[in-house]
């Protein structure tokens, strides 16, 4: 149907909870806390999208969309450390948020990739990672993080967070 293997089946799910998940709490709570069990949800749902990604090489080698995945893992481990010493309202909390928020971006960048170089069935919308297309969605969807992170700094800041019950 879309030329996705089973295993290809597998990480889309899984990178589809965790990117809802992510999501979520940041629309719900502006902000992803690893100590709580969403934000651990979207952390190890994360974790385990990036390590799947390494068995999916269309080329047979490894791509740049691999290079992303070893940097959403470190901004992920440097989101958790900083949330794990950060006192609520420290610049540490404010940084452990903008790290969580721009994983969730990272997201979008394969999703739209391998999306659109896909369907519609036959006739993709886009050729590849240097269609014009698909930069220009990539960037409009960086801009709109940008904006949302400034919001989200300026509600963390504020200390209008409703924050969601800690993992017990």
């Amino acid at each position: 149907m879309l030329n996705i293997t089973p295993f290809g089946w597998f990480h889309t799910a899984i990178s589809l909870v965790s990117l809802f998940g992510g999501l979520y709490a940041l629309l719900r709570y502006h902000d992803i806390r690893y100590a709580t069990t969403l934000g651990k949800t979207y952390t190890w749902f994360t974790v385990a999208t990036c390590l799947t990604s390494f068995f999916l090489m269309r080329t047979g080698k490894l791509s740049e969309a691999h290079g992303l995945t070893v940097l959403t893992l470190i901004v992920l481990a440097v989101a958790v450390l900083l949330g794990r010493n950060a006192v609520l309202g420290s610049w540490r909390h404010i940084a452990s948020a903008l790290a969580f928020t721009l994983t969730v971006y990272f997201h979008f960048i394969p999703g739209f990739t391998e999306t659109l170089t896909r369907v519609p069935i036959g006739a993709p919308l886009v050729s590849g990672p240097q269609d014009p297309l698909l930069q220009k969605l990539v960037g409009g969807t960086f801009l709109v993080f940008l904006v949302g992170m400034a919001l989200q700094v300026r509600a963390l800041r504020r200390g209008r967070t409703t924050l969601a019950q800690p993992a017990t």
